[in-house]
């Protein structure tokens, strides 16, 4: 009789969770590895595109600074690895030093044309009808209207012609570009020739634009802007404030008033799709 053959016990296995866990840490060394490509590759580009957009709002040409875009070389090209060139910096302490003078000499400049203004028309800033005020953006002159027009009217009357050349005299020895802005009171208007505010306070800053072109203002240096009654200084409640808020301003604009600098983005960046309307439920 044939002995059975005694089983061998089978011993559990209690190192198998080294199989996962292996596969996981596999897993997230590559995902890690992929991540670090990506933000290595964006952060370069984006870089230099906030670096391009902070140049743009602060009015500095793109030429003082040189920015090299990331090109693939050919030993990195396979690997999809980029280099970025550094950006070289040419004299950075001497460019700052220039500009400061400049923005001084700039500063005089709009000191010495202030000063001449409040010379021609000191009589109307003692008694009110004037207020002369300096800014980052420039000098303003505000004119009361009733000293200028009738009501209603935008022809200038006789009377302050002659004050309105003497500042033009002074704007045409200079260089800077003029706004002219026209202002209402919240009143209605309704005429033949002015159906709203926006007409009358238009045709009276092209009043004074004119003038000061037929006295030796350069017409490409001059902008006409009508606000209506949108730009209030005062209250319309009182018969006060509509005559404050009723004016004539000269803006004498600073140098960086009107630049513009071209923005270039990264070609990898696409607008986002338009947004599809879905169609309305018919009930």
């Amino acid at each position: 009789m044939a002995k059975r053959r005694q089983k061998h016990e089978e011993h559990e296995n209690h190192e198998r969770w080294l199989v996962s866990y292996a596969d996981f840490i596999t897993l997230l060394f590559a995902f890690f590895v992929v991540m670090y490509a990506i933000s290595s590759i964006n952060e370069g580009k984006y870089r230099i595109m906030s670096d391009s957009i902070v140049d743009a709002f602060k009015n500095t040409p793109t030429s003082d600074k040189p920015i090299y875009l990331p090109m693939p070389t050919p030993q990195n090209a396979e690997s999809g690895k980029i280099q970025v060139q550094p950006v070289p910096v040419q004299a950075q302490p001497s460019i700052v030093g220039q500009t400061d003078a400049e923005k001084q000499a700039r500063r005089t400049q709009m000191k010495a044309v202030a000063g001449n203004l409040l010379n021609v028309m000191d009589p109307l800033v003692k008694n009110g009808q004037v207020k002369v005020t300096e800014s980052n953006r420039g000098i303003s002159i505000e004119i009361n209207a009733s000293l200028l027009f009738a009501p209603a009217q935008a022809v200038l009357n006789s009377e302050t012609v002659g004050v309105l050349r003497a500042v033009a005299q002074v704007l045409a020895k200079d260089t800077h570009q003029v706004q002219i802005e026209g202002h209402t009171d919240n009143l209605p208007i309704a005429s033949p020739i002015f159906p709203s505010n926006w007409e009358l306070s238009s045709a009276r800053a092209s009043s004074v634009t004119r003038l000061f072109v037929e006295n030796g203002v350069s017409s490409q240096r001059v902008v006409v802007i009508g606000y209506a009654d949108n730009r209030p200084v005062e209250s319309n409640e009182t018969a006060e404030g509509r005559a404050r808020n009723r004016r004539v301003t000269v803006m004498i604009l600073a140098e960086n008033e009107g630049e513009k600098t071209d923005l270039t983005l990264d070609p990898d960046i696409r607008p986002a799709p338009p947004s599809v309307v879905p169609p309305l439920a018919m009930p």
